[in-house]
């Protein structure tokens, strides 16, 4: 299977992976056929990729991290506490942490660096997506860091309810497409010490988990908000937030600018090592968070193009290939790389067709 943008597929090519709407559901399922009218209403939706089948790469497998049933309940999770908050009702937190230990499940069975989080790349809903794919972002790295499961749901919960507070932001200020002005992004600000009275006052949360949405803009060195907080006077829960916050919303699609391909999030995240963001787990995030998803079409120095085969746990940057194409001439066979093995060959942009 590979990746394809929405814009260059054809009629008649075949899904090898469903496509998942914002809220959990399947649009459509493993194996339909592409007709005109699903291309053009994928397109209308705001879906950047999908994957489709193809006989040069039937030995290609992607993972994935967790079950659409649990990325569902975890959409559901997310906007019923919203609704209760919206209508003043009881919020049922052991249905939020029973998902969460769903999600914590999945992720413990997945074997291999995360790649794909997101079906879906439209930005309808963006809020409960953003949420959603940052918390597998953030359990990832808290399992690579050691964490326990109390831990992991305590993390978990802030993480999943980091941006909680926007709703008491207008809508016509989160969505605006123009720069927002001083005093609109104060508004925006604002959001952190909303979420954290939000979430203290709620049983079985936890302060620690109130602290995620309270500090997950503060920054390493000091320059985030809303009290510009320095190192490890920054929750550890909060500076995972932070860095599995930023690659998130910078990979996916928003109202105001498109989404970036994984590897460019990935250079900016490490490029702010010591900075915006703490070096021990930047280096974690690099170890478990894949730059070239399998699946991804990628262009070589040579002029080849085709696609990652798999991962080269050590090596994000240096993936197994399969080169299909010398420029649009098909390859016969196609060739086969360990980036590790030719050091002379760089990747130099990403080709989704």
């Amino acid at each position: 299977m590979r990746q394809v943008n929405v814009f260059y597929l054809g009629e008649g090519e075949t899904l090898a992976h469903p496509v998942i709407d914002a809220n959990g559901r399947i649009l459509l399922s493993v194996g339909v056929k592409l007709t005109d009218l699903y291309i053009r209403k994928l397109q209308a939706l705001g879906v950047d990729m999908v994957l489709i089948e193809d006989d040069r790469l039937d030995d290609v497998v992607i993972q994935t991290a967790i079950t659409p049933r649990t990325k569902e309940a975890a959409y559901k999770a997310v906007k019923s506490v919203r609704q209760c908050l919206e209508n003043n009702r009881l919020i049922r937190t052991d249905d939020m942490l029973d998902m969460l230990k769903r999600m914590i499940s999945d992720l413990l069975s997945f074997d291999g660096i995360l790649g794909f989080v997101s079906d879906f790349r439209g930005f309808d809903d963006f809020t409960f997506h953003h949420s959603v794919n940052t918390t597998i972002f953030a359990l990832i790295m808290g399992m690579a860091n050691g964490y326990n499961q109390s831990k992991l749901l305590e993390a978990g919960i802030g993480v999943l309810m980091h941006d909680i507070g926007k709703l008491k932001i207008p809508n016509e200020t989160l969505n605006k497409i123009e720069k927002l002005t001083d005093e609109e992004f104060g508004q925006i600000k604002q959001h952190t010490n909303f979420g954290y009275e939000i979430l203290r006052k709620i049983d079985n949360f936890g302060l620690m988990s109130a602290h995620v949405a309270l500090q997950h803009h503060e920054r390493w060195d000091g320059s985030g908000y809303p009290r510009g907080l320095k190192g490890t006077e920054i929750h550890e829960y909060a500076r995972i937030a932070a860095i599995s916050d930023v690659y998130e919303a910078l990979t996916s699609k928003r109202i105001y600018r498109d989404a970036i391909q994984p590897y460019q999030a990935y250079e900016y995240v490490m490029a702010h090592s010591g900075t915006l963001f703490e070096p021990k787990l930047i280096s974690i995030f690099a170890e478990h968070i894949s730059i070239y998803p399998v699946g991804s079409g990628v262009l070589l120095s040579n002029g080849q193009r085709g696609n990652v085969v798999s991962q080269n746990v050590g090596y994000p940057d240096r993936p197994y290939l399969r080169m299909l194409y010398q420029g649009d001439v098909p390859l016969h066979p196609p060739i086969d790389y360990n980036l590790v093995e030719h050091p002379s060959l760089l990747i130099i942009g990403t080709e989704n067709r």
